[in-house]
Protein backbone atom coordinates (compact mmCIF):
# COMPACT_ATOMS: atom_id res chain seq x y z
CA UNK A 1 0.00 0.00 0.00
CA UNK A 2 1.26 3.47 -0.85
CA UNK A 3 0.67 5.98 1.90
CA UNK A 4 -1.57 8.86 0.89
CA UNK A 5 -0.42 12.33 1.93
CA UNK A 6 -3.19 12.76 4.52
CA UNK A 7 -2.52 9.54 6.44
CA UNK A 8 1.24 9.98 6.93
CA UNK A 9 1.73 12.03 10.10
CA UNK A 10 4.49 14.34 8.81
CA UNK A 11 2.37 15.33 5.81
CA UNK A 12 -0.94 15.53 7.65
CA UNK A 13 0.02 17.90 10.46
CA UNK A 14 1.50 21.39 10.23
CA UNK A 15 5.03 21.58 11.67
CA UNK A 16 3.99 23.39 14.86
CA UNK A 17 1.23 20.85 15.62
CA UNK A 18 3.51 17.93 14.80
CA UNK A 19 6.13 19.34 17.18
CA UNK A 20 3.59 19.70 20.01
CA UNK A 21 2.30 16.17 19.46
CA UNK A 22 5.82 14.75 19.39
CA UNK A 23 6.38 16.30 22.85
CA UNK A 24 4.15 13.46 24.14
CA UNK A 25 6.10 10.71 22.33
CA UNK A 26 8.46 8.18 23.78
CA UNK A 27 10.34 5.53 21.84
CA UNK A 28 9.36 1.87 22.11
CA UNK A 29 10.37 -1.35 20.38
CA UNK A 30 8.39 -4.51 19.68
CA UNK A 31 9.83 -7.85 18.59
CA UNK A 32 8.31 -9.59 15.60
CA UNK A 33 5.10 -11.37 16.57
CA UNK A 34 4.15 -8.97 19.38
CA UNK A 35 0.43 -8.20 19.60
CA UNK A 36 0.09 -4.46 20.14
CA UNK A 37 -3.62 -4.73 20.87
CA UNK A 38 -6.70 -6.91 20.45
CA UNK A 39 -10.17 -6.02 19.21
CA UNK A 40 -12.34 -4.85 22.07
CA UNK A 41 -9.51 -4.07 24.50
CA UNK A 42 -8.98 -0.60 25.93
CA UNK A 43 -7.46 1.91 23.49
CA UNK A 44 -5.26 3.97 25.80
CA UNK A 45 -2.30 4.67 23.51
CA UNK A 46 -1.29 4.88 19.88
CA UNK A 47 1.90 4.68 17.86
CA UNK A 48 3.63 6.15 14.84
CA UNK A 49 5.93 3.62 13.20
CA UNK A 50 9.58 4.58 12.81
CA UNK A 51 10.80 1.27 11.36
CA UNK A 52 9.22 -2.11 10.69
CA UNK A 53 5.72 -3.26 9.79
CA UNK A 54 2.49 -3.78 11.69
CA UNK A 55 -0.49 -5.71 10.33
CA UNK A 56 -4.02 -4.72 11.25
CA UNK A 57 -6.43 -7.63 11.48
CA UNK A 58 -10.09 -8.25 12.08
CA UNK A 59 -11.65 -11.16 13.92
CA UNK A 60 -13.83 -13.27 11.62
CA UNK A 61 -15.93 -15.85 13.53
CA UNK A 62 -15.04 -19.40 12.55
CA UNK A 63 -12.04 -18.31 10.50
CA UNK A 64 -8.51 -17.03 10.90
CA UNK A 65 -8.31 -13.27 11.50
CA UNK A 66 -8.43 -11.32 8.24
CA UNK A 67 -5.42 -9.07 7.64
CA UNK A 68 -6.84 -5.69 6.67
CA UNK A 69 -3.73 -3.62 6.05
CA UNK A 70 0.02 -3.49 6.59
CA UNK A 71 1.38 -0.27 8.10
CA UNK A 72 4.89 1.09 7.67
CA UNK A 73 7.14 4.12 8.33
CA UNK A 74 5.37 7.27 9.57
CA UNK A 75 1.96 5.61 9.67
CA UNK A 76 -0.44 5.83 12.59
CA UNK A 77 -1.18 2.61 14.44
CA UNK A 78 -4.50 3.02 16.19
CA UNK A 79 -7.35 5.48 15.86
CA UNK A 80 -9.80 4.09 18.42
CA UNK A 81 -8.11 6.06 21.23
CA UNK A 82 -9.71 9.27 19.95
CA UNK A 83 -13.34 8.13 19.90
CA UNK A 84 -15.49 6.87 22.76
CA UNK A 85 -15.74 4.21 24.07
CA UNK A 86 -11.94 4.11 23.48
CA UNK A 87 -11.77 0.40 22.62
CA UNK A 88 -9.92 -1.11 19.67
CA UNK A 89 -11.96 -1.95 16.57
CA UNK A 90 -9.17 -4.07 15.06
CA UNK A 91 -6.18 -6.04 16.28
CA UNK A 92 -2.52 -5.26 15.49
CA UNK A 93 0.63 -7.35 15.33
CA UNK A 94 4.26 -6.51 14.61
CA UNK A 95 5.20 -8.58 11.56
CA UNK A 96 8.83 -7.46 11.74
CA UNK A 97 10.77 -5.90 14.59
CA UNK A 98 9.19 -2.47 15.10
CA UNK A 99 10.51 0.78 16.48
CA UNK A 100 7.82 3.36 17.10
CA UNK A 101 6.83 6.49 18.91
CA UNK A 102 4.21 5.72 21.55
CA UNK A 103 1.72 8.29 22.80
CA UNK A 104 -0.48 8.32 25.89
CA UNK A 105 -3.99 8.79 24.50
CA UNK A 106 -5.38 10.54 27.58
CA UNK A 107 -2.65 13.18 27.52
CA UNK A 108 -3.08 13.81 23.79
CA UNK A 109 -6.87 14.06 24.11
CA UNK A 110 -6.42 16.61 26.91
CA UNK A 111 -4.03 18.67 24.78
CA UNK A 112 -6.55 18.58 21.94
CA UNK A 113 -9.35 19.81 24.23
CA UNK A 114 -7.16 22.61 25.61
CA UNK A 115 -6.00 23.79 22.16
CA UNK A 116 -8.89 23.63 19.67
CA UNK A 117 -6.61 24.39 16.69
CA UNK A 118 -4.40 21.37 17.28
CA UNK A 119 -7.46 19.35 18.31
CA UNK A 120 -9.08 20.07 14.96
CA UNK A 121 -5.92 19.17 13.06
CA UNK A 122 -5.43 15.91 14.96
CA UNK A 123 -9.12 15.01 14.56
CA UNK A 124 -8.91 15.66 10.79
CA UNK A 125 -5.75 13.53 10.49
CA UNK A 126 -7.18 10.63 12.52
CA UNK A 127 -10.50 10.93 10.65
CA UNK A 128 -8.66 10.66 7.32
CA UNK A 129 -6.82 7.59 8.61
CA UNK A 130 -10.11 6.09 9.82
CA UNK A 131 -11.80 6.65 6.44
CA UNK A 132 -8.85 5.04 4.66
CA UNK A 133 -8.87 2.04 7.03
CA UNK A 134 -12.61 1.50 6.58
CA UNK A 135 -12.17 1.47 2.80
CA UNK A 136 -9.26 -0.97 3.17
CA UNK A 137 -11.29 -3.24 5.46
CA UNK A 138 -14.24 -3.29 3.06
CA UNK A 139 -12.02 -4.05 0.08
CA UNK A 140 -10.08 -6.76 1.90
CA UNK A 141 -13.19 -8.47 3.26
CA UNK A 142 -14.82 -8.42 -0.18
CA UNK A 143 -11.62 -9.89 -1.66
CA UNK A 144 -11.62 -12.68 0.93
CA UNK A 145 -15.28 -13.59 1.38
CA UNK A 146 -17.58 -12.17 -1.29
CA UNK A 147 -18.54 -14.11 -4.40
CA UNK A 148 -16.64 -12.95 -7.48
CA UNK A 149 -18.11 -9.68 -8.73
CA UNK A 150 -20.15 -9.03 -5.56
CA UNK A 151 -18.33 -5.77 -4.89
CA UNK A 152 -18.79 -4.36 -8.40
CA UNK A 153 -21.37 -1.70 -9.12
CA UNK A 154 -23.46 -1.47 -12.25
Amino acid sequence: MITTPTTSMPRALPAEHRQRLMGFAHEVSFPQGTRLFEEGSRADRFWIIRTGTVQLDMHVPGRRAAVIETLRHNELVGWSWLFTPHSWHLGAEATTPVRAYEFDATAVRLMCREDPAIGSTVAQWVGDVLAHRLRSARTRLLDLYAPYGAGSRV
